[in-house]
């Protein structure tokens, strides 16, 4: 009668783009009990969705579906046992025997919320439509059309780039000293910037030479220009004209004058994480000014302050992350079109979680304890810490995750930029509060965790945000 899924079921909240009225539902289980889950005719009766423990309550349980509109049905499954809440409205139900009842019109206000086992959250959201969310994709749209690259600019601040005929082994300590994941290149002799250089090529450039069963030695970094870095890169990857020269890779730029619409397309359609703003007096581009490096947090950052006063007139920001296609999840069990999850166990070797990296194509891997809740996050710019001591010398298979996160433990980075490094969010929580969260500088992507026992449970990046509101 019932699926035997325990996976967090954060599809049966997914919102449907076919104009679906979609509401946030909590149900709450106030009876204890080592495993929870609830399922009902708001899924079909198809799924269950574990529900988590309240920190501090042993004994009260809680889980958030976005419900379709309409009367429903459901119960609970405790410790393998289907049961109901007895002091909440029930019926017999016929072949599921008792069951618990709900509707999605609003709670009387003299009824205490947490005395429900099944409450509408947000009850003066406004009904979400597809109308409603082309209309608030297209305000948005509208507004980053208007609005220029010149605006990212702070008030003040520095920027750093880097001679593309220096040593490797220079241009990866500079980059750790500065703490700055990416740089642009300078060509002395084309005079323009050609390129950029970024934590990513030194994951490929320690892959490469691991490849060929060869520890990385100094003299080899020391020896290894970039600009000869990339053209092996272009070799490597194929990337050659029809005489076997490799075809340079144009430089990814915006003008101060582009509109933020265009300038988070380009980081959409060419996958990268920053974008260098560069000015020229002269109409051939010659003596180019490097402005500031753009990101999607910037721009998202001008979102969030131009909405912040209006996000009510727009329902679309107050639904839940689960109730929206944003972000990658775990998958379910029994689920084969899902994109594979990648998480990492602390005692993994840091040559596993490179080739992670590289192959699922993504910038950040969870690591997680045995019960796969959230200890830490490895990213591509921490690989910048191998610098020090230099431990890029060593056998990476040698090296657990731990042991090079712990390398990039500095006790004189201040709190607030250590506490970027692992930014969590609930499936609850609304697209607006992820969006404010995703716009503090350093932020690039979120983990979404279970409440209470912080399981991991997806990932949302700044480049899911902007697919969804603007592809």
């Amino acid at each position: 009668m019932f699926a035997s899924d325990m996976n967090p079921a954060r599809d049966a909240g997914r919102f449907s783009t076919a104009g679906m009225v979609l509401f946030p539902v909590q149900f709450t289980w106030l009876y204890g009990g080592r495993n929870v889950a609830v399922s009902g005719s708001f899924n079909g009766w198809t799924e269950l969705v574990r529900m988590s423990q309240v920190e501090g309550c042993p004994n009260v349980f809680k889980a958030v579906c976005a419900v379709p509109h309409g009367s429903h049905e459901y119960k609970f499954l405790v410790d393998g046992e289907w049961r109901h809440d007895e002091q909440q409205p029930h019926k017999n139900a016929g072949e599921y025997g008792m069951v618990n009842t709900f509707d999605t019109r609003p709670v009387p206000a003299e009824v205490v919320p947490q005395q429900l086992s099944a409450v509408i959250l947000n009850q003066a959201m406004p009904r979400i439509s597809e109308e409603d969310v082309q209309a608030a994709r297209h305000q948005i749209s509208a507004f980053l059309a208007a609005h220029t690259a010149y605006e990212l600019l702070p008030e003040s601040g520095k920027v750093v780039a880097l001679a593309v005929d220096l040593p490797v082994k220079q241009a990866f300590h500079i980059l750790a000293e500065q703490g700055i994941p990416v740089a642009p290149l300078w060509d002395f002799g084309k005079g323009k910037f050609v390129g950029v250089i970024s934590a990513s090529d030194f994951i490929l450039i320690l892959r490469e030479l691991g490849n060929h069963g060869s520890n990385l030695t100094e003299e080899e970094l020391e020896t290894h220009t970039i600009s000869a870095w990339k053209e092996g890169k272009a070799y490597m990857n194929g990337q050659v004209d029809g005489h076997g020269r490799p075809i340079p890779r144009q430089i990814i730029f915006a003008g101060p004058s582009d509109n933020l619409k265009d300038v988070a397309l380009k980081f959409l359609q060419n996958g990268v994480a920053t974008i260098p703003v560069i000015h020229s007096s002269s109409e051939d581009g010659s003596f180019p000014q490097l402005l500031h490096l753009a990101s999607l947090s910037g721009i998202l950052k001008c979102v969030c302050r131009y909405f912040k006063h209006c996000s009510g007139s727009f329902p679309m920001l107050q639904l839940p992350i689960c109730a929206i296609p944003l972000g990658t999840w775990v998958p379910r069990i029994g689920e084969s079109n899902s994109r594979p999850f990648s998480m990492l166990r602390p005692n993994a070797s840091l040559n596993s979680a490179l080739n992670m990296l590289v192959q699922a194509r993504v910038s950040s891997i969870p690591i997680v304890d045995d019960n796969d809740s959230l200890l830490d996050v490895y990213s591509r710019s921490d690989i910048t810490a191998l610098a020090k001591g230099r431990a890029y010398t060593h056998n990476l298979n040698d090296m657990t995750v731990y042991q090079a996160l712990q390398l990039g433990q500095d006790s004189n980075t201040p709190n607030e930029l250590r506490s970027q490094r692992c930014q969590m969010c609930l499936r609850t929580d609304s697209l607006l509060r992820v969006m404010k969260q995703l716009a503090n500088p350093g932020v690039r992507r979120l983990v979404i965790v279970e409440a209470g026992s912080n399981r991991v449970e997806g990932v949302i990046s700044l480049t899911d945000v902007f697919r969804f509101l603007l592809c």
